[in-house]
C-alpha cells in the first residue's frame, strides 16, 4: 500500500483528501504546516507528497525546494494540490522542484486515480 503525505492547513480539506485517499486504498500521513511537512517527509518516507502552496511557517514552494535538497527526500515525488492555478503559479511550482500539479477544487472520486497515475509515472 502506497503512503501519501498530505500537507494542507485547512482541516476540512485535509480530512476530505484523507478519506478520499483511504477509500482509494492508500495509507495517509498528514501535516498542517510547512515545517511539519519537512519533518514528516523525513520520518514517514512517503511514496508521494500532496502539497498545498499557501501554508503556515513555510510555503509549499519552500517545502518543495527544501525536500529536493535533502538526500533522504529528494526522490519523493511532490505534487502540488492547490487552488493557485494561474500559469505563473504552476510554473513556480515546477521551478521549485514539483513533479505535478492538481488544482482545487478536485473531485474526491477522481483524486485516488490521479495520485495513482503520478505514482506510476514516478515509480522508483
Amino acid at each position: 500500500m502506497a503512503k501519501i503525505l498530505v500537507v494542507e492547513d485547512e482541516r476540512d480539506i485535509l480530512e476530505l483528501v484523507e478519506i478520499s485517499l483511504q477509500l482509494g486504498g492508500f495509507e495517509v500521513a498528514k501535516a498542517m504546516d510547512g515545517l511539519e511537512a519537512v519533518e514528516k517527509a523525513l520520518t514517514e518516507q512517503p511514496d508521494l507528497i500532496l502539497l498545498d502552496i499557501k501554508l503556515p511557517k513555510l510555503s509549499g514552494y519552500d517545502v518543495c525546494r527544501k525536500l529536493k535538497e535533502i538526500p533522504d527526500t529528494k526522490n519523493i515525488p511532490v505534487v502540488f494540490l492547490t487552488a493557485r492555478g494561474q500559469e505563473h503559479e504552476i510554473k513556480a511550482g515546477f521551478d521549485a522542484g514539483g513533479d505535478g500539479y492538481i488544482i482545487k477544487p478536485f473531485s474526491p472520486d477522481e483524486l485516488p486515480r490521479r495520485v495513482q497515475e503520478f505514482l506510476n509515472r514516478f515509480k522508483k
